[in-house]
C-alpha cells in the first residue's frame, strides 16, 4: 500500500468511525466526565472529542491548559472554571445548566476529573441534584505505569493508588510506613521538586532491598521507566540531570514481589514435594504451605502451581 492510498484509508476510517459514534446517544440534561491527555495530544479518545464538540460548556480546572487541547483537536465549545477553590460555586452553576437541559463536560489538566484531581465535589452535587452522569474514559497515568512495569499478575492483580506523597517529611514518613505495609504494589504520584526527599524517606522506611520502579514523563517525548532497589535510587537520579525532570509516577514494590524477583527459579527438591501435595491439596493451600517452607515467593510458587495443575 503507497503513502496516498494509505491516507486515504485513514480518512476514510476516521469519517466512518466518527459517523458511528455520532449516532450514538448524547443524552441532554448530562454531565460528561471526560478524561484527557496526560500528556500527548494523540490520546484523546474519539469518543472524548465527539462529547467536548456536543456539549453546551466545558467545565475545566485551568481553562489555560484546557485551551491548547481544545485548539488542537478544532473545539470550540466555551469554557468555564471548575477547581478546587470554586468547586462548591461551580457545582451549583453547573447543577443549573443541567436543570435548564444542557450537557456539560467537566475535565481537569490531565487525565481522569475526581481521581486525585478536582471534579468529585461537582460529581457528587449533580448526582444529588438528580442528574446523569456520564464518564467518558482515557488516558490515566496509573494504568499506563501499570502497564509500563508488569508489577501486577493474573493471579494477584491488586494495586493500590495512594495519590499524592504528603509534602513534609514526617507527615511523609508516618503515611509511607502505613502504604509499604500493603500486600501489593501501590502507586503515588511526585513531582520533581520533593523527588529526593521523597526517595529519600522511602529508603528510610522501606530499605535499601525494597524494589521501586519510577515512572516520569508518561506519554510525552521523554518518557522513561526505570525499575531500582531503593538502596541504588538515588545514584540512579544523580546520574543524569534529566532524572529528576517532569512529573513522576512512583511504584513501591510489595515484599512478596520483592521475593519474586529474587527467585529465578524453584529448586527440584521443592517442586518434587510441590506435585505431590497438589495431589491432595489445592493450588491456594499447597503455594501457602511452600511459601512458609521455603521463603520463595508468593507469585513464584503460585505461577508454578497452577502450571502443574494446568
Amino acid at each position: 500500500m503507497n503513502e496516498l492510498s494509505a491516507e486515504l484509508q485513514g480518512e476514510a476510517t476516521w469519517k466512518r468511525l466518527t459517523e458511528r459514534v455520532g449516532g450514538q446517544s448524547w443524552p441532554a440534561a448530562t454531565l460528561y466526565v471526560v478524561a484527557t491527555p496526560i500528556g500527548n495530544l494523540a490520546d484523546l479518545g474519539l469518543r472524548a472529542w465527539q462529547t467536548l464538540l456536543r456539549c453546551d460548556v466545558i467545565a475545566a480546572e485551568d481553562t489555560r491548559s484546557t485551551r491548547p487541547l481544545l485548539q488542537a483537536w478544532g473545539v470550540d465549545t466555551p469554557l468555564i472554571a471548575a477547581h478546587r477553590h470554586n468547586e462548591a460555586k461551580a457545582a451549583q452553576a453547573i447543577v443549573e445548566r443541567l436543570a435548564k437541559g444542557e450537557r456539560v463536560a467537566l475535565v481537569s489538566d490531565a487525565g481522569a476529573p475526581a481521581v486525585s484531581d478536582p471534579g468529585a465535589r461537582v460529581v457528587r452535587a449533580v448526582r444529588e441534584a438528580g442528574f446523569r452522569v456520564v464518564p467518558i474514559p482515557g488516558a490515566s497515568a496509573v494504568i499506563a505505569a501499570l502497564m509500563a512495569t508488569g508489577v501486577t499478575t493474573d493471579e494477584n492483580p491488586a494495586f493500590a493508588f495512594a495519590g499524592f506523597l504528603p509534602p513534609k517529611h514526617t507527615a511523609r514518613v508516618k503515611w509511607l510506613r502505613s502504604w509499604s505495609q500493603f500486600k501489593g504494589p501501590v502507586l503515588m504520584f511526585e513531582g520533581p521538586h520533593r523527588l529526593r526527599a521523597s526517595l529519600a524517606d522511602l529508603l528510610e522506611v522501606c530499605g535499601p532491598d525494597r524494589t521501586i520502579s519510577i515512572a516520569r514523563e508518561l506519554s510525552k517525548r521523554f518518557e522513561q521507566v526505570h525499575t531500582v532497589s531503593l538502596g541504588d535510587a538515588l545514584n540512579w537520579l544523580d546520574a543524569d540531570s534529566h532524572h529528576g525532570q517532569g512529573e513522576f509516577v512512583l511504584i513501591l514494590h510489595s515484599e512478596e514481589q520483592v521475593e519474586a524477583e529474587q527467585s529465578d527459579e524453584i529448586d527440584e527438591a521443592t517442586q518434587a514435594w510441590m506435585r505431590v501435595m497438589l495431589e491432595t491439596l489445592s493450588v491456594r493451600d499447597a503455594t501457602k504451605i511452600a511459601v512458609k517452607a521455603t521463603g520463595l515467593g508468593r507469585d513464584v510458587l503460585y505461577s508454578y502451581a497452577l502450571s502443574l495443575k494446568g
